[in-house]
């Protein structure tokens, strides 16, 4: 640990904050925090300039040239906004930055005092004593739930499973385990979401580590991820966000090491029960919940391309009601919808979309484009494609008609009927 005093120019603004997941740049992490809590960040602000000081040091790692704040981006936006009104978001708030600047007493600070940490573990572990919660009195919580989640989807730090002890333990009785030491806290935060664990065929059900496609095809992937992590061929740089980890993901996919959908789990793997064949996204079964998309997870890696997408998700997921906000709901899961079909275009890379198409055939064509690479099978291929049919109750022209329509009735049982239909299309595509 050094305290040093840096120029506020060094300093980034967190990108992958967990007050609010993984963003593009530093940019849209100001403008998120201004989104989310512009009423404190205007009274931080001027606290700051009637104090004239920041009285905690924000903790920063070093990144290249520059050092990301770990915690403090609140104090190190307001401050960077004063030193640069014209930085913030919008008009009124570069006004008020100005305003506030010019009543700073004495010469504005070109550098401020921050807390250095190198190692990007300690870090985490400095955070997770912070605002993960009380630990038995070990730390402090000032972090909603989602922020928390941000947090142990991020790290892989949480009470659950410890992933890299499970597989070290796996690798172990296959002897398979590489001879040097596997980094555990760079293998849990590689694995920390189930999306990433799904691809590398590994599963946590309740608090315990499964597999989910052959055993011995399983055990040669997670050989070869923890090789690479214990020579250091990848380090935690390479996979710090969740962009890095799907990158990884993706070159090993690529090579040919993960697992495929032929690669079914053996009914007779004596190390490991074999779970039941996942479900399909979507609910398992009816519980009461008064949002559109369920309690459910469905596997998805949020990175930071898709932050509108997860917004307007959790809205659908943990906000808007049914009961009370039908319209709504209605326009989002058609925002969500085209969203979503966008998405798989530009990541599936698809030539066959051309710049007139409606919705109904760009998702007509996504689906088909899902089905060639054995995403879905033909019987939810036949379900996606009947969405063009205008007079059917779930299809296209019902959505566009909740946006369009003045005379148009929106259920709630109805657009459980939509979310049902399109659960298993949405993320799939989200999941591109």
């Amino acid at each position: 640990m050094a305290y040093r005093l840096l120029p506020l120019t060094s300093l980034v603004v967190n990108p992958a904050n967990d007050r609010h997941g993984e963003l593009e740049n530093e940019t849209a992490a100001v403008a998120q925090l201004f989104a989310s809590h512009e009423l404190h960040m205007r009274n931080l602000a001027k606290d700051l300039v009637a104090k004239g000081e920041v009285f905690e040091p924000p903790l920063v790692f070093p990144h290249a040239d520059k050092f990301v704040v770990a915690d403090g981006n609140r104090r190190t936006t307001c401050l960077k906004l004063l030193a640069s009104p014209r930085r913030a978001p919008t008009v009124e708030l570069q006004k008020f930055f100005l305003d506030l600047r010019n009543q700073w007493k004495g010469k504005f600070p070109d550098k401020i005092e921050c807390r250095v940490e190198s190692d990007r573990d300690r870090v985490d572990e400095i955070l997770f004593r912070r605002h993960t919660g009380v630990q038995g009195g070990v730390g402090q919580s000032d972090w909603n739930d989602r922020m928390k989640n941000n947090f142990v989807i991020r790290t892989g730090k949480s009470s659950g499973v410890h992933v890299a002890d499970e597989i070290e333990k796996r690798l172990l009785a296959a002897k398979m385990l590489p001879a040097k030491r596997i980094p555990r806290s760079n293998m849990n935060r590689l694995l920390s979401n189930e999306a990433l664990r799904n691809r590398l065929g590994i599963s946590v059900r309740k608090g315990k580590l499964e597999f989910t496609r052959d055993e011995q095809v399983v055990l040669k992937a997670l050989s070869r991820v923890a090789t690479d992590l214990a020579t250091q061929k990848i380090t935690l740089d390479d996979i710090w966000d969740t962009e890095s980890k799907l990158e990884y993901i993706d070159k090993l996919d690529r090579e040919g090491i993960l697992p495929t959908i032929a690669d079914k789990p053996k009914t007779s793997s004596a190390s490991a029960p074999v779970p039941p064949k996942p479900a399909k996204a979507g609910p398992a079964k009816p519980i009461h919940w008064p949002h559109l998309i369920p309690q459910v997870d469905y596997g998805i890696a949020w990175t930071a391309r898709l932050q509108r997408h997860r917004e307007i998700w959790e809205e659908l997921q943990f906000r808007l009601e049914l009961s009370e906000h039908p319209n709504a709901i209605s326009v989002l899961l058609r925002v969500l919808l085209e969203l979503s079909v966008d998405s798989y275009i530009a990541q599936a890379k698809l030539a066959s979309i051309h710049e007139n198409d409606k919705l109904a055939l760009k998702a007509a064509k996504v689906a088909e484009d899902m089905f060639s690479h054995s995403k879905i099978d033909k019987k939810y291929l036949g379900a996606i494609k009947k969405l063009q049919q205008g007079e059917a109750l779930v299809s296209m022209d019902t959505l566009h008609r909740y946006v369009h329509s003045s005379n148009f009735n929106v259920s709630p049982e109805h657009l459980k009927m939509l979310w049902g239909t399109l659960a298993e299309f949405v993320t799939t595509a989200l999941k591109a």
